[in-house]
């Protein structure tokens, strides 16, 4: 059976947990810049500290006890150290070039842990998820209050960075793909556009998840959708889940089952 079938079967029986927050597991190790340079970027312009996703290629021993202990903790899935992950995101520190080693590193190293606890208890198999954050920018709203009608980013451009980021997560081992902290629409469809594009590509499809977050307690993302609209909105693909993340609450809808939780120290599906 392949893992994405299991990965179905096993959410029929029960709850599947996913693991929680990395920035602030990584805060504990008190990295410095040389951390995050390595050897590989030793010499780079820019300063490259708080980019947490280079910690994979880096540091990869920390990201690799960070999802260990995510396991070891219950968690059923861990998500892959690439919230910016994307051409966008990497280009505040110059490191476009670098997106697809980011990638394909961090779920290489997830899949690693993930085996190695699957070994351990093969009752409780182990989930890598290739995670996909929001981008620092967004295609339904203008970042210049003079000029309404601009866009920092454009619908293609965000396709193309999100088809780049998911090829190199289902090539470095992911299980599923989760398009996560959605706060504008808009990118989710253009991150769902892509990755049924590249499933059309590679002549596979994997499970795909999106996790919105809601801004405030008016209820609403940042471009201004209720959680029903939000949900609506990306009801078009077949998804293994739709959720809220820590923001606010987790809401699941796996096929007809509905469950809500309360996020305390993890994210649950």
């Amino acid at each position: 059976m392949t893992n994405d079938s299991l990965l179905h079967q096993i959410a029929q029986e029960r709850i599947l947990i996913l693991d929680g927050a990395m920035g602030t597991m990584i805060q504990r190790y008190k990295l410095e810049e040389e951390d995050y340079r390595g050897d590989r970027w030793k010499n780079h312009s820019h300063p490259l500290k708080g980019n947490n996703d280079l910690l994979s290629i880096t540091r990869p021993e920390i990201i690799k006890e960070i999802h260990r202990q995510y396991y070891e903790a219950g968690a059923d899935i861990v998500e892959t150290n690439t919230f910016s992950g994307t051409t966008i995101a990497q280009a505040d520190y110059h490191l476009e070039d670098a997106v697809y080693d980011i990638n394909f590193q961090s779920a290489k190293i997830a899949r690693e842990v993930a085996d190695e606890m699957t070994a351990k208890e093969p009752h409780k198999p182990r989930f890598v998820a290739g995670a996909m954050g929001p981008t620092n920018r967004t295609c339904s709203l203008s970042p210049d209050v003079n000029d309404p009608g601009y866009r920092a980013v454009t619908f293609d451009e965000l396709v193309k960075a999100y088809y780049d980021q998911a090829k190199a997560l289902i090539e470095g081992g992911s299980d599923l793909l989760l398009i996560e902290t959605i706060f504008d629409t808009l990118n989710a469809k253009a991150a769902l556009f892509a990755v049924q594009t590249l499933f059309e590509d590679i002549g596979k499809e994997y499970p795909v998840s999106i996790s919105g977050t809601i801004t405030d307690a008016s209820g609403r993302t940042l471009s201004g959708q209720t959680t029903e609209a939000f949900l609506i909105s990306v009801s078009h693909v077949p998804l293994f889940s739709v959720g809220l993340n820590c923001a606010f609450r987790w809401l699941l809808r796996h096929h007809t089952t509905t469950y809500q939780t309360h996020c305390r120290n993890s994210k649950r599906i």
